[in-house]
């Protein structure tokens, strides 16, 4: 299987649409964890289909928990009472917390053997506070690599005692995990927690979902839990997994950024999740809000513009990270706090989510727990780096409503909680509008082209330009044409414009220049290098800037702009188009004959049709457009008619 290095997102113009929310993530592992430590089988219905959940069916099936998949993410887990029938096993968790930590918690109090590990990053999370929680219940885990770290070995132990603290100010799940195993001890238990916790929201699922499956929990404040003795977890039956309200906080911003309205279906305000809450933080923006039951949606500000907010992001650890990047398209400077839980997920979130806004341009400080972002006054096109974390790809596609479009390197890291997220983002953005028109020689593709830009108000790409602009360039400051490494680095750096039939380098005038024969030849040159073309790839897309794009050339509609809104094949017959050669060379008071320019065209189209690297063809997507029998400004308006708008 090939694995997908990059995604291009072009520039987006707009959003507006409904999405149907995939499952919780962490309703979905608590949800089949209890399931498994429950008695009774329970199905599960609308359960998320993911990395992390497939590591959490994974071992369920691996300790020997019957586990059936019904179809439509539904699934019936058979419960083992809290006595897993595997007593020794060896688990891989990959990078999923939400299964790592709850596991870890129940397998300590089950009187078994067993080793848990993960990936290198799951390695780098902390896991002492549960550890340490759990061997003040007599648990026996040993660490297996760094003190305070996956991987474990968990033998079983002489459980005892009655009262356990644990820390809640690192990570929300070590207190779930405890939370969850403690009714296996079958006494009742004080938990105490030892400074401020973090992510309480989180606690609220956890408490909702043991209460769902038959026991209780009453707690003091947030600083003391009792697990009431004499327990058992009991199959309710079925249970329906929520929308992700964190997937949700993606294209609600994208709908308060992008105009709207987007409505998120599978979530509401009756919601267990705290992160519904981040539609409160974007009305703070000024976003337009609205709420059903099992449903949220977002529009922009009436006065098109978000505003920037002082938050403390404790009630929507995972959501706040959405705000973020929304940021870059507040007015003034956002403030994020108490976020100091991102240090310890899939990575350092508060450091990478610094790295990566300003590389878009933004202004960032980091703290201990908290961001402060000043939006730059127009975002760069960047390659985001995602760290191996789907919340950092999901965030970042926001970043190209910026009128720059983005790379989001490794966006398979998505598969986490949501593999179809950017199908799923591309169906209610739409992006800046291009029109591409191809065309054999003389077909009059390049006056078209212009002539349309010019009546939209789009900008203009002559493509074919660039090699001859790149060759100028080259002789300008004396670099070789065969010099692959420098042309390309010059192709990146050169400052480009077309106003009509006017053409820009650097600032100055070069139309001219660029048109003789001299840079023609070196045009045919730099074309032939690939990292030329790579670099001049580049180059096109970064002219599709709001509000569109017309552009002509060979390979425009297939491989620069394949999701263009119209594509065209502009041609007219060879006598036609050397007659209207023959004419233009007459103005231009050039010597020419109609004979020799039929020959020299009919040569061309053979030459051209024939090329190895984008031959002459009409793409199967492209409309056909014999000029034949028209003139320039008739073809102009049938390509204006043929534009959906």
């Amino acid at each position: 299987m090939t694995v997908q290095a990059y995604l291009d997102l072009p520039p987006l113009l707009s959003a507006h649409g409904t999405v149907q929310l995939p499952g919780s993530k962490s309703i979905s592992n608590r949800v089949l964890l209890l399931a498994a430590l429950a008695e009774g089988a329970t199905e599960v219905r609308d359960l998320l289909h993911s990395d992390d959940t497939e590591r959490m069916l994974d071992a369920l099936r691996t300790l020997g928990v019957q586990v059936e998949a019904l179809g439509d993410n539904a699934y019936r887990v058979t419960g083992c009472g809290g006595n897993f029938p595997v007593k020794e096993a060896k688990l891989f968790l990959g990078n999923a917390g939400t299964a790592f930590r709850p596991l870890t918690a129940a397998l300590a109090l089950a009187g078994g053997s067993y080793e848990l590990s993960g990936v290198a990053r799951m390695h780098e999370r902390p896991i002492g506070d549960l550890v340490d929680a759990l061997r003040q219940l007599g648990a026996d885990i040993k660490y297996l690599g760094n003190e305070g770290y996956p991987p474990l070995q968990i033998s079983p132990g002489m459980l005892a005692g009655n009262t356990v603290q644990v820390r809640g100010d690192v990570s929300s799940q070590f207190l779930t995990g405890l939370l969850m195993a403690l009714p296996l001890s079958g006494e009742a238990v004080v938990v105490d927690v030892a400074g401020e916790l973090i992510s309480r929201p989180y606690i609220e699922i956890t408490l909702a979902m043991m209460a769902r499956f038959g026991v209780r929990v009453e707690r003091q404040g947030w600083q003391r839990f009792m697990v009431f003795g004499a327990q058992r977890y009991q199959s309710p039956g079925i249970v329906h997994v929520e929308g992700d309200a964190s997937s949700a906080s993606y294209f609600l911003a994208a709908g308060a950024i992008g105009g709207g309205p987007v409505r998120v279906l599978g979530v509401g305000r009756d919601s267990v999740q705290g992160d519904v809450r981040f539609a409160e933080a974007l009305q703070q923006m000024g976003a337009r809000i609205e709420l059903g039951d099992n449903w949220m949606e977002a529009a922009a500000p009436e006065t098109g513009k978000l505003k920037a907010i002082d938050l403390d992001c404790n009630h929507i650890p995972d959501a706040a990270m959405t705000l973020a990047v929304a940021a870059l398209f507040a007015d003034g400077t956002t403030t994020l706090r108490n976020i100091a839980s991102w240090r310890v997920k899939e990575t350092d979130r508060i450091a990478a989510m610094a790295v990566e806004l300003r590389k878009v341009g933004a202004t960032v400080e980091e703290g201990a727990d908290y961001l402060r972002i000043t939006p730059p006054a127009q975002t760069r096109h960047a390659a985001i780096d995602t760290y191996d974390d789907h919340r950092m790809a999901m965030c970042f596609s926001l970043a190209a409503f910026g009128d720059a479009g983005m790379r989001i390197n490794d966006p398979r890291c998505v598969a986490k909680t949501f593999p179809d997220y950017f199908e799923r983002f591309a169906a209610v953005t739409q992006a800046v509008p291009v029109i591409a028109i191809d065309g054999p020689s003389a077909s009059g593709k390049g006056t078209v082209a212009q002539r349309v830009a010019a009546e939209l108000g789009y900008n203009y790409l002559d493509s074919g330009a660039l090699y001859r602009v790149l060759a100028l360039a080259a002789q300008q400051q004396g670099v070789a044409l065969d010099d692959e490494t420098e042309l390309a680095e010059l192709a990146g750096r050169m400052d480009v414009r077309f106003e009509g039939a006017d053409i820009w380098l650097d600032g100055e005038r070069v139309g001219n220049e660029v048109r003789g024969e001299q840079c023609a030849a070196g045009a045919s040159r730099v074309a032939a290098l690939p990292a030329v073309r790579a670099a001049l790839l580049d180059k096109q897309r970064a002219f599709r800037r709001v509000p569109g794009l017309v552009t002509d050339g060979r390979d425009m509609g297939s491989v620069v702009f394949p999701d263009a809104r119209l594509k065209v094949f502009l041609t007219a017959s060879a006598e036609v188009r050397a007659e209207r050669r023959y004419k233009q060379l007459m103005e231009k008071e050039m010597d020419a004959n109609i004979p020799a320019l039929l020959q020299e065209i009919r040569a061309r189209d053979e030459r051209d049709s024939q090329r190895s690297v984008a031959p002459l063809q009409q793409a199967t997507d492209a409309s056909l457009l014999d000029t034949t029998d028209l003139n320039i400004g008739q073809a102009v308006q049938e390509v204006l008619t043929r534009y959906p708008r």
